[in-house]
């Protein structure tokens, strides 16, 4: 039936009427819209939620949480990647080949010469995280047939064992592209962790400040509400005197409008509401398809008031040690002094010791001949085994000991890269000064803020009830004819702006107070700091 009344009104096909009966026509139609807005859902219900609850939900199914929240897991194989340039590596060969090779001296031991080979091969080396050397062992075998006669074993087995170890004593000692990797990965570890920490920060003061918006939101509509059966309840009046002659029929017209006019406020403060709690819902499920999507949400809590004074020196000094703009550019500085001793490292000469111990052994079957060349006057069975035991007797032991030095000539790119991180560096240093500047200016305006709510919050009570007492005194006035229908109107407006204005600063007190927490422990703005890069070998 509403549906039909509202479309006659649209098209024009409702017939002659009043004035007062399109008043009327309006009114019902402005009331049906209102609570066709407050219905619920079909299928839907209603779930009561306290402050605690939604920020639990919150932090259990925010969608920006979840995504922060693999950071850190990311950064974790990021340490282990750059960790494992310090594990042990190791490597191995295994391969055979045959070569025929025609005589091109006298020496070649025939005519066509035949000779099989087989190597095998392993080893094991490492970086030292400790002064950027590297160690190594290799382990080689050969065993070679052939067909020449000047070969005193046929076949002959091989094996050599090399131990090195190299030593960098300028560039690379102190620091090495693989451990200034592994330094900067476990501060971007730690700065992932920052990260994650100001982002549940930011969603709590998201969340909380949503709530109360949602409540403010709830509470306008019941002061709508109150005015709309306030502005009914004049009618009512009006049209009794009326009836008993003693008010014009005209005089209604304006209570009537002044009716219409409070349902369309209360129409949008519905939608007030709808909006604020879609808003609060975005924060809270993880999905269209969670069970809080669907539902009407009822905030529990009312807010409370607290005129404690607040410590803003204490709050800034607090802010200045914890807040993750700040914790995190002093570590994004740490990475750029690792970034500038890289830098510095490369400027270095490059001055390296490396020094090898060989031990090796051959076996195999020997050919004992007479002379160069001569008859096998005799032949002493042998074999690998022969060449493990030389080895492991360490019978034939080598040696070496050597320094590399590399140095460029004239000004090298390295020292020009080196002077512009120093550059940088400073330039970083001040941003953090800055940064710590404006921390100081924001936590103290929050701490202003409040104490600016709460003389508003005072203010606006007492206007309100002022405005409360003047509705009162005007309404007894005209009961007994002493004042018009035009200033009681007027005076329920007044009422009705003061209760505006004082449910938004109880609001704005609410979200001072929510900010100045924030502003201790983080920011909304995430600004950019100058990084370092560069370095390394």
């Amino acid at each position: 039936m509403k549906f039909v009344t509202l479309l006659l009104v649209l098209v024009g096909i409702a017939g002659p009427a009043t004035a007062q009966n399109d008043a009327e026509v309006r009114i019902a139609a402005m009331v049906e819209q209102a609570a066709a807005a407050a219905q619920e859902r079909p299928g839907g219900r209603t779930v009561g939620l306290t402050l605690d609850d939604a920020v639990s939900r919150a932090l259990e199914n925010n969608l920006d949480l979840a995504v922060q929240r693999l950071h850190p897991q990311i950064a974790d194989l990021d340490v282990a990647s750059a960790h494992a340039a310090f594990l042990p590596t190791f490597d191995s060969s295994l391969g055979t080949s045959s070569r025929a090779q025609p005589s091109t001296t006298q020496l070649d031991g025939g005519q066509r010469v035949i000779t099989d080979s087989t190597n095998f091969a392993a080893g094991i080396g490492q970086a030292l995280r400790w002064g950027g050397a590297t160690v190594e062992a290799a382990f080689s075998n050969n065993r070679n047939a052939t067909t020449s006669i000047f070969s005193s074993f046929n076949p002959s087995y091989r094996s050599n064992l090399d131990l090195i170890y190299t030593q960098p004593l300028l560039r690379g000692f102190k620091t090495d592209s693989s451990r200034q990797r592994l330094e900067v990965t476990r501060i971007n570890r730690e700065v992932s962790d920052i990260d994650l920490r100001r982002m549940i920060t930011n969603t709590e003061a998201a969340v909380r400040s949503a709530y109360w918006d949602l409540v403010i939101a709830s509470e306008a509509i019941a002061v709508q509400q109150q005015f709309v059966e306030l502005a009914e309840s004049l009618i009512e009046d009006n049209q009794a005197r009326v009836e008993l002659g003693t008010l014009a029929p005209i005089d209604i017209i304006q209570s009537q409008a002044e009716a219409a006019q409070r349902r369309q406020v209360l129409t949008e403060a519905l939608q007030i509401r709808r909006t604020a709690e879609l808003i609060l819902k975005r924060l809270l499920v993880d999905g269209t398809g969670d069970e809080l999507w669907d539902a009407t949400i009822t905030p529990v809590d009312r807010p409370s008031f607290d005129p404690t004074p607040i410590d803003i020196e204490a709050a800034v000094g607090t802010a200045l040690s914890q807040r993750t703009d700040i914790s995190r550019s002093r570590r994004q500085l740490d990475i750029n002094d690792i970034n500038l001793r890289a830098a510095r490292d490369t400027t270095l000469p490059a001055l390296d010791v490396r020094a090898s111990y060989t031990m090796q052994g051959i076996g195999g079957t020997q050919f004992v001949r007479s002379g160069l060349g001569g008859d096998v006057g005799s032949i002493l069975p042998g074999g690998y085994g022969d060449a493990l035991n030389q080895l492991l007797g360490n019978d034939f032991p080598a040696w070496n000991v050597a320094m590399t030095l590399s140095y460029p000539l004239g000004q090298s790119a390295a020292e020009a890269s080196y002077a512009r991180a120093q550059v940088q560096v400073r330039q970083t240093q001040a941003q953090i000064e800055q940064m710590e500047l404006q921390i100081a200016t924001e936590v103290t305006n929050a701490g202003l803020q409040i104490q600016s709510s709460l003389r508003r919050i005072e203010a606006a009570t007492a206007a309100r009830e002022l405005a409360r007492q003047q509705l009162d005194a005007e309404q007894s006035k005209f009961e007994v004819g002493a004042s018009t229908n035009f200033f009681v109107v007027q005076f329920q407006r007044d009422l009705a702006d003061a209760q505006r204005a004082e449910l938004q600063a109880i609001l704005d007190y609410q979200k001072a107070r929510i900010e100045f927490d924030r502003a201790q422990q983080t920011s909304l703005a995430q600004g950019g700091i100058i990084i370092v890069t560069g370095g390394g070998n």
